[in-house]
């Protein structure tokens, strides 16, 4: 079974759909496919990607104002031939592409494609204006996937508004090896203060802002507090001035980090705190903190309220709120017994979402739309083949021993 994973995206920026494709390859390998990719790419590839025969580099990725983020894609409409080449040459049996409908390289892909084609819709956001402008000419490369899937119940949601279809909701996993209890902690953050961690894009919707403002009142009440900052972005000068001007001390501005580092910075805090303002179609940030053992403090945004359940893995504030957010911060860091009871809720919640168990959802849906595919092409010669020897064909991919429980084959 050949298989081409095809993304938007700059695959050389690190963002959670190019995470979940990195995540994708290797289980998918493992179960016996041979997985392809194609996406824009300005760099260096990310994770056990390589360049050349498993990777296609296709359009020159540009920053574009996006769902209250910066989107780097391509926007050439010019890649009709090059593509129609690799999927001649490669004659892939499935294309899973992430976010199908946003240009130019899905949507070219899905035009050119004659093959089995599944979409996986990530993104969140209460309405769209490219969606509902653009939905006449978006209806015929929808209608072209044979599967559809959605990350979480309000990214099915919002998509299925304006292109209503049946779509199965398949959750982002969470890399247990990576971000787990017991890892070393960073040594300049071991000193016997209480650590918060924030970790994200520094863009207004990733609500820092807030998070500061509610920081600098519990500071006063709780001298041994440290808040550590992850991430880096636009917005990322604004606040190093805001910090310094009004002299909040014990705030680390830590930057990027290094896939490979930050689960240690998971392993030196006591709290994760997100204080998002909404567009976020899951809480893949959440996940990560509850597989490291950390209670978290998130606000009542539809993908968050997906991942944790209230007084149980953590506790939920209003958006826009410092005032509910400082109270939440600071019954936590007074009750080390309440942190550690939803600490061991979360890690138990975390273990659902296992990156073999995700995939093998993700697999269900591949089957599911190669039966469709092969109905639409559906040759009366095929009737006097066995319906087993069919199965055996169309699954032999499947390696056994490793397929999902009860599939079809």
């Amino acid at each position: 079974m050949k298989i081409a994973l095809v993304s938007p995206y700059d695959f050389s920026h690190p963002g959670g759909v190019t995470e979940h494709i990195v995540h994708l390859v290797p289980e998918l390998r493992r179960r016996g496919a041979e997985v392809k990719l194609m996406a824009p790419a300005s760099g260096e590839l990310p994770g056990d990607i390589e360049e050349g025969e498993d990777f296609y580099r296709i359009g020159r990725a540009f920053p574009i104002p996006a769902n209250g983020s910066v989107a780097r894609i391509t926007l050439s409409f010019h890649l009709s031939r090059h593509i129609s080449r690799i999927l001649e040459r490669e004659k892939f049996d499935l294309i899973h592409y992430h976010e199908p409908l946003m240009p130019a390289l899905p949507l070219t892909v899905l035009r050119a494609s004659h093959t089995c084609n599944v979409g996986t819709f990530h993104a969140y956001a209460k309405s769209s204006y490219a969606y509902y402008y653009s939905q006449r000419l978006l209806r015929r490369y929808h209608r072209k996937l044979h599967g559809r899937i959605a990350v979480s119940d309000p990214a099915r949601e919002f998509v299925g508004h304006y292109f209503p279809a049946q779509y199965t909701v398949v959750p982002n996993g969470v890399d247990l090896d990576r971000f787990r209890p017991g890892l070393e902690p960073l040594p300049q953050f071991s000193d016997g203060k209480v650590n918060l961690l924030f970790v994200g894009r520094l863009e207004k919707r990733k609500g820092l802002g807030i998070l500061l403002r509610a920081y600098i009142a519990l500071k006063q009440r709780l001298p041994e507090l440290r808040l550590i900052v992850v991430g880096d972005g636009r917005m990322r000068e604004g606040y190093e001035e805001y910090i310094e001007r009004n002299r909040i001390p014990d705030v680390v501005m830590a930057g990027y980090v290094n896939p490979e580092e930050l689960p240690r910075y998971h392993a030196s805090a006591h709290i994760f705190c997100a204080p998002n303002t909404g567009k976020e179609s899951f809480g893949i940030v959440l996940l990560e903190a509850m597989a490291s053992g950390l209670p978290v403090v998130a606000t009542d945004i539809p993908g968050f309220v997906q991942v944790v359940a209230p007084g149980r893995q953590g506790m939920l504030v209003r958006r826009d709120d410092p005032i509910s957010l400082a109270s939440a911060l600071n019954l936590l860091v007074l009750d080390p017994e309440l942190r550690r009871r939803m600490a061991a809720a979360g890690r138990a919640t975390a273990l659902k979402y296992s990156w073999d168990s995700v995939v093998d959802r993700i697999v269900s849906v591949y089957e599911e739309a190669l039966d469709r595919y092969i109905a639409s092409t559906f040759n009366p010669l095929e009737l006097l083949t066995p319906l087993e020897e069919r199965k055996r064909r169309r699954y032999s991919w499947l390696v056994p021993g490793v397929r999902r429980a009860g599939g079809a084959g």
